[in-house]
């Protein structure tokens, strides 16, 4: 049973989509380019120290030199990383997280919601089989994400720890030193501010209906409109939940408030603006900030 239940996740996966017009495609994929470029832009306001990177690199070299027991080169590296250091340190205000490192993450589900709903019912009988493992393999795909990652070294902790490692090798305390240096290499922080895929859509599709209310085509306006209730259901599926005061349902509702006066009179022109409004609010507090 549970290879049937995997195996037609996989072939349902091949036939499944949620998208059903080209337009709605083009626009949703728009949307994720355009919410892709807006990380890049935040990505480049990050600043990476370069002397914090070059001492974590050199923390490496120590570790290696210590494996080959070359113990005078290994000293000589282990300084020169903490004189790198100093120099973030008597920097005025000195933060107490340095970044040394930065990445975009996006992953995108494929599949529709009966795929997801299909996904889920598998990872139950496979958890009330104790194959957590196998569960988890399901469930690591069920994500339709931005997910924008920074590293940062403590400078709190950091220096202080080479430091230490220094004073045990001048001392010949090797091992000690190696569990020091491999502890510091440990405590770095990874902070994940993660974006719903589906939310993104969301909005954008109901901007481009809005558009297109504007130029009276009300065929294509109700496909977004119709296009972006499929993107919440779908960021629902998934588990992505916002601390709004608005939920999933009441801005489907809205939405078909929109679709019923675009098919009447279409004066929807005050009914987008607040549901546009309710849907930006809505995806700015489901974005979660992870601490790893």
């Amino acid at each position: 049973m549970r290879k049937i239940l995997v195996s037609f996740i996989a072939a349902s996966l091949l036939t499944g989509g949620l998208f059903a017009g080209e337009a709605s495609k083009a626009e949703s994929n728009k949307a994720v380019a355009q919410a892709k470029e807006q990380a890049q832009k935040e990505q480049k306001k990050i600043k990476i120290v370069k002397e914090a990177v070059e001492a974590v690199a050199l923390t490496h070299k120590v570790l290696l030199k210590l494996e080959k027991g070359d113990k005078d080169k290994a000293i000589k590296d282990l300084e020169d990383a903490i004189g790198k250091l100093e120099v973030v340190l008597s920097a005025p205000n000195a933060p107490a997280l340095i970044p040394i490192d930065s990445a975009i993450e996006i992953v995108d589900y494929p599949g529709s919601i009966q795929n997801i709903k299909t996904a889920l019912i598998a990872a139950k009988a496979l958890l009330e089989e104790d194959k957590v493992q196998e569960a988890r393999l399901i469930l690591d795909t069920l994500r339709s994400e931005i997910v924008f990652k920074v590293v940062s070294l403590p400078l709190a902790s950091y220096p202080a720890a080479l430091k230490l490692a220094a004073k045990f090798l001048h001392e010949n305390r090797i091992d000690e030193a190696k569990n020091v240096l491999n502890a510091a290499l440990a405590t770095f922080v990874e902070v994940n501010i993660i974006t719903p895929i589906p939310l993104i859509q969301a909005i954008h599709l109901v901007e481009a209906a809005q558009s297109m209310a504007n130029k009276k085509d009300k065929k294509k306006t109700l496909e977004y409109l119709a296009e972006a209730k499929l993107a919440l259901k779908k960021a629902n599926a998934l588990g992505y939940v916002s601390e709004s005061d608005t939920t999933y349902e009441q801005l489907e509702e809205m939405i078909e408030k929109v679709e019923k006066e675009v098919k009447g009179k279409n004066r929807a022109m005050k009914l987008f603006e607040d549901l546009i409004e309710k849907l930006k609010e809505f995806k700015e507090k489901a974005v979660k900030s992870i601490n790893k």
